[in-house]
């Protein structure tokens, strides 16, 4: 499902790169866990995640959190609602 664009214009020196494809991933949590207890994992296994229930979700794109939102549903699919975007390096707030 394509993502819905924003209101604002892209800036001029993305003019280039605006129809290149990004892989995008959507976190639920992260955790660790040992080796041992990895060679362990089966059907029914529970690995405990280091984020709280109900906590916002991460977008995640090249490795870099870019944004946080919360799981929708829309028609069949889900989705993620941005309720967060993270800031660039410089302070400037992303479009």
């Amino acid at each position: 499902m394509p993502a819905v664009p924003s209101d604002g214009p892209a800036p001029r020196a993305f003019a280039g790169f605006l129809d290149v494809k990004c892989r995008v991933s959507v976190v639920l949590g992260t955790g660790s866990i040992s080796v041992r207890d990895c060679l362990g994992l089966g059907r029914s296994s529970v690995i405990r995640l280091a984020q709280s229930a109900g906590e916002d979700l991460q977008l995640v794109v090249g490795g870099i959190e870019i944004a946080r939102g919360e799981v929708v549903i829309i028609d069949d699919s889900t989705a993620l609602r941005l309720t967060e975007i993270a800031r660039a390096p410089d302070g400037d707030e992303q479009a």
